[in-house]
């Protein structure tokens, strides 16, 4: 019996080695077990297969979101959905931002869509593009990707200026990109010649030794630029001063003449409106009457006569003017910082030093940002060693061009601030009525503004709403109760 078993076993094994050795063998095993799976367990096919002629691209998977996109001195770069940071009031300490060592620290940051293109000038004056999807998504508390794992830079090269673009494309022929070197040189050119850039970058400028690509930006001819150095100086002029260059590699004209040892900090686009010296003296006069500011908010540099700052516009005029008027945020690198109507930097010629943008003392340290921002905004605040905060625009006050502002980042004794980004109204999501600002500020009172001109006292027509803070005041103290600043 054990002598059959063993002889059994054998037959088997001989078999078995023969399956393992003929692959025909164990493909036809293979295909009988299928059927008889097939026939034990098969039920009729309730889809269709069928060959489908598509342009479905991974962008098109995509959902829409507004992203935090960071970017660090040592190059690293992530991107974070806006919704993980909340709004803090101004004074706040802040939160962390991103994870930095010791030689590190953040240098920029800018809100822009997940279907947005990206414009990214390096050194060398290359440029070149990526959607915000295929940035590396992240923690805030994270470090991120470096960007020579993402772009093909060369061992020497770094990237200095980065420039979120329109969605659609079909607007880059109307409109223009500014450049702003650091040593106050600008050049225009025609947006669509960056329309095409392959993988490998493209030469956008050949700057000199020793000076870099500081900004660019979007801009039209009927906008003015407003070009702000570190030591508190300023100069605005139309776009139209500055040709377009054909040409992607020469260097541009002088924007602003520079002192020794100064630098150039920062170019804003504001829309360009025209004004007489007087007629803008008497609006920031009325304004700030209607507003209840006394003249103390009044620039220290005075720019008309004394007889020119008597002079009265009309309603009418007030009312196109409070339409075009736009307010320039400046920070300071030690956190201190103001909103000035445009109205208060003249529009001039390119080339020249200037005029005062916000005083520069040891309070205040020197300058790192100044552009435009509406009531309803929020900014964003980096310092050199990763702290950063959020906090809405209009807790900082309105103030005169060559004061000094107030705390809006209580900073550490040994950090600066090196970076401040602009939130949109449409991208902020702590609620409030902060939306309506920027329209009811518009819809000033007129009666309010009759009492400066007759120097009467009329009925307040605004409804009563109640509001925190009210900001329509009659110019004698008492609060109105209508909502928005006019």
């Amino acid at each position: 019996e054990i002598g059959e078993e063993l002889n059994k076993l054998a037959i088997e094994i001989r078999d078995y080695l023969d399956i393992l050795a003929s692959r025909a063998r164990i493909q036809g095993i293979i295909k009988d077990e299928l059927k008889e799976i097939r026939d034990a367990f098969a039920t009729p096919r309730k889809t269709e297969i069928v060959e489908w002629d598509s342009d479905v691209d991974d962008e098109d998977l995509i959902q829409r979101e507004d992203m935090v996109v960071t970017v660090s001195h040592a190059g690293y770069i992530k991107r974070v959905p806006l919704s993980a940071y909340k709004a803090q009031r101004r004074g706040g300490k802040g939160r962390s931002g991103m994870a930095t060592r010791d030689d590190d620290f953040v240098t920029r940051i800018f809100i822009a869509s997940t279907h947005q293109p990206v414009l990214f000038f390096s050194s060398i004056g290359k440029a070149y593009k990526l959607k915000v999807w295929k940035l590396p998504v992240a923690e805030p508390q994270s470090r991120g990707k470096a960007l020579v794992n993402i772009l093909p830079l060369d061992q020497t090269e770094r990237i200095t200026t980065i420039m979120p673009l329109p969605e659609d494309e079909a607007q880059w022929t109307e409109l223009d990109v500014m450049f702003a070197t650091t040593r106050g040189t600008v050049r225009r050119n025609k947006l669509s010649d960056f329309a095409d850039v392959r993988r490998s970058g493209l030469i956008a400028m050949k700057p000199d030794e020793g000076e870099g690509i500081l900004d660019v930006e979007i801009c039209t001819e009927k906008d003015d630029v407003l070009l702000t150095t570190a030591r508190g100086q300023c100069v605005r002029f139309p776009v139209d001063e500055v040709r377009v260059f054909q040409g992607r590699t020469s260097m541009g004209v002088r924007g602003v003449q520079l002192a020794e040892g100064d630098a150039l900090i920062s170019m804003a686009i504001l829309r360009h409106f025209e004004a007489t010296p007087e007629e803008r003296a008497a609006y920031l006069k009325m304004r700030r009457a209607i507003a209840g500011e006394g003249l103390a908010e009044e620039s220290a540099e005075t720019e008309v006569d004394e007889t020119a700052a008597e002079a009265a516009i009309s309603q009418e005029r007030y009312v196109e003017m409070s339409a075009a008027e736009q307010f320039v945020l400046t920070i300071s690198e030690n956190g201190y910082g103001k909103r000035t109507s445009s109205f208060e930097y003249r529009v001039s010629g390119r080339g020249i030093k200037g005029v005062t943008a916000m005083a520069v003392n040891e309070r205040n340290g020197k300058l790192v940002a100044s552009f435009p921002v509406e009531d309803s905004d929020q900014i964003m605040l980096v310092t050199n060693g990763g702290q950063l905060i959020r906090c809405p625009v209009d807790g900082i006050r309105v103030a005169g061009r060559a004061t000094q502002g107030v705390i809006v980042f209580n900073t550490a004794d040994d950090e600066k601030v090196v970076s401040v980004e602009r939130i949109p109204e449409d991208s902020a999501d702590n609620g409030g009525d902060n939306g309506r600002a920027s329209v009811e500020r518009r819809e000033f009172c007129h009666d309010a503004l009759a009492f400066v001109v007759a120097n009467q006292r009329p009925a307040c027509p605004g409804p009563r709403v109640p509001a925190p803070r009210p900001a329509c005041r009659w110019p004698s103290g008492t609060w109105c109760g209508r909502s928005g600043a006019g």
